[in-house]
Order: C-alpha cells, then structure tokens, then sequence
C-alpha cells in the first residue's frame, strides 16, 4: 500500500479500524469532531458501528456496554467532554473493561486530568501521548492492544496538532503480540437462559452462581494490577541526553520543537539534551532518574501552567535543578495552542534559564 497524504484525525480513525475497532461513539466537540465523522464515514464499510452520541455521558456509557460485550470499542472528546467521562472511565476501570478513550485535547491543560482522572476508587489510566501523526497510528493500535491485555480504560493524549496536521503515511496493521481470551468474562448472549448469565460486576468478577471475592479483595486485586502496569509499562525517549548539562522535559507534540531546538544548541556547543515521556501514566520514573542523573539543570516545558513538572520533581535526581520554562498559551479561539509552541520562543528560554543558573552558579 502506498502512502497517502491525510490528516491526522484520518490517519487515527484509520488506526484504530485497523486495530479491530469496531464501536465507537461520541458527541462532536474540536478538535475530536473531526475524529468522530471519520469514524462515522469508514466504520461501517469495515462492519462496525459509530453512534453519534447526545452528549459525553451517553457515549461512555454505550461504550462501557459495546466492551462488556467483548467488542474493541472506544470514545473521546476534548478535555471538556472528557471531564463529564470520568465517572464512566472509572467504571470501566473498576469492572475491569477495557476501552480507549481519544482525548483530542485543545492543548497541554489535561495532563492532571489523563494521569490523576476524576473518577472514584483505586485506579489509573495508561495514557500515551504521541508526538507526531506516524506516532499517533502506533499508539492507537498500542493502546487497544493494552486495554484488552490488562482489561483497563486506556487514553490516547492528542491534540489540535495531532487532529489537524497532514502528513504522507501509509498505516499498517501491527502485531503486538496474543492477548488473554475474553471468552471466559465477555458478556456475548451465549448464556442468556441458562440460569449461568455472566455479569460484569467487579465484586461478582463474573462468576455465574458463585459468591464473588467481596470489595475489600476486589480492591486488592486491581491494585495489584495497578501496581504490576506501573512497574512493567514505563516508555519514554532520550535524545542527545547522554552527559548533557541541560535537559529539557516535554511531551506529546512539544517535544517535535523541544528536538529542533537541541540541534540548534548543539550546534553552538551548549551541552543539552531532551527526555520526553511516551506514557505519561505510568510516568517514566526510572528512565528520568537515570536521564536527570549528574545535569546542571532540568527544564520542564508544558503548554499549561505547570503539571507535568510535578511528576518530574517527583523523579528527577535533583529537585533543586528544575525550572519550568512552559506555561498557559492558548490562541484566541481557546481550540489550539498559541504563541509559545514556536521554537524561537522556546530558544530564548532555553537561553535565559542557562544564563541564570550559571551565574546563580558562579
């Protein structure tokens, strides 16, 4: 297959087919619209349904059900949209089904929001955030092979430039390797009568006729495999970090200028690199110890106010190195990120902070 030139909404609606999707609902909000019609135009040659939902709440809720069912279902909004999720997200978590959610974010404020959630009891979302569109197809067909192998809500952090930028590409089913049948828990009609019906309640854990292991083990159990994701799923990038100086942590579509900009400095000799989570949940906590080990100062840059730089306090060898360099930049329409994703901005920065810390340093 050759490659074709399509947009990034295209290309993901595209993955995600590829990847055995075969529901997905959801309620038009930008920059996700362009997400949902593409799914509403090419799911049904491919013999799946797209519902084009009355609000969020409505199509968390059909998704729960379409994966209850064993189906490769998913969803998404913007942040707006995804915030009236949460309380479904959680549910799926809880009763342990698996779905991706596409939060097409309008910008970087929804990291709190993918990593922490809103929703109640003791769960945690997987979410990658990709930095280009070529990436954004990987990701896709990652993140509906990992919900289904750990049987957990998984999301997908984009934005206006992953939904909107165009690109040459040619997308490819991938193979990442066999899952666990869901014969054993998929509620698929075949036991309807039998006075054996399933049931997707977490305490019951799908066991017909038989006393389930009650909350508190429940509980235990999904932490456990909580705990067992966090240890096992880490994924992050190092470029040029090896015995740098300087270290600029970014993610998602930020990194692409953040990469731009070390080549420039490498150029004229300044000793950086840059360190970008690939899962911002669970956050590379082993990869950024090693990484920020020995710098003389680590520079967080996020278009919001200041979030990811908590985890990176959290992890970083020296906390007292760190600077955010970031901060809130939306354009006027509140859809896109604004005046900060620019590398020369990003270049000053980068400057300025090095210029302070040294004579801070002298």
């Amino acid at each position: 297959m050759a490659p074709r030139l399509l947009q990034g909404s295209d290309a993901v609606a595209d993955a995600a087919i590829v990847a055995g999707c075969r529901f997905f609902t959801g309620y038009p909000m930008l920059p996700f619209t362009e997400l949902l019609e593409n799914m509403a135009k090419k799911l049904p040659a491919a013999g799946g349904v797209c519902i084009n939902a009355e609000s969020e709440i409505e199509a968390i809720n059909m998704a729960l059900g379409a994966a209850a069912t064993g189906a490769r279902a998913a969803t998404g909004s913007c942040g707006q949209g995804v915030s009236l999720m949460q309380e479904g997200i959680a549910e799926l978590a809880l009763n342990e089904l698996p779905l991706v959610v596409f939060t097409m974010a309008r910008g970087q404020q929804d990291y709190f929001q993918s990593t922490r959630g809103g929703g109640w009891g003791d769960y945690r979302t997987i979410t990658l955030a990709p930095r280009d569109i070529p990436e954004a197809v990987v990701h896709t067909q990652l993140l509906f092979h990992l919900a289904d192998l750990y049987r957990t809500p998984v999301i997908f952090y984009g934005d206006y430039v992953i939904a909107h930028t165009s690109v040459g590409i040619e997308v490819e089913e991938l193979d990442f390797g066999p899952l666990p049948s869901k014969d054993h828990w998929a509620l698929d009609g075949t036991m309807s009568g039998t006075g054996r019906a399933r049931q997707i309640w977490t305490w019951a854990r799908g066991k017909p006729n038989t006393p389930g292991p009650g909350p508190n083990q429940s509980w235990v159990t999904i932490a456990d495999k909580y705990a067992q994701i966090e240890r096992t799923e880490q994924r992050y990038e190092t470029y040029r970090a090896e015995g740098a100086e300087t270290l600029v942590v970014s993610f998602g579509t930020t990194s692409v200028f953040v990469d731009r900009v070390v080549d420039e400095l490498r150029a004229e000799g300044v000793s950086i690199g840059s360190f970008r989570p690939i899962t911002l949940w669970p956050f590379p906590s082993v990869g950024l110890a090693e990484a920020t080990r020995g710098c003389r100062r680590v520079l967080v840059y996020e278009l919001n106010a200041g979030q990811m730089v908590d985890d990176v306090r959290m992890y970083a060898e020296d906390r007292s190195v760190i600077r955010s360099i970031g901060g809130v930049s939306q354009d006027a329409s509140g859809m896109r990120q604004g005046d900060l994703l620019n590398a020369d901005e990003l270049r000053t920065r980068i400057r300025q902070a090095v210029a302070e810390s040294t004579t801070a340093g002298s």
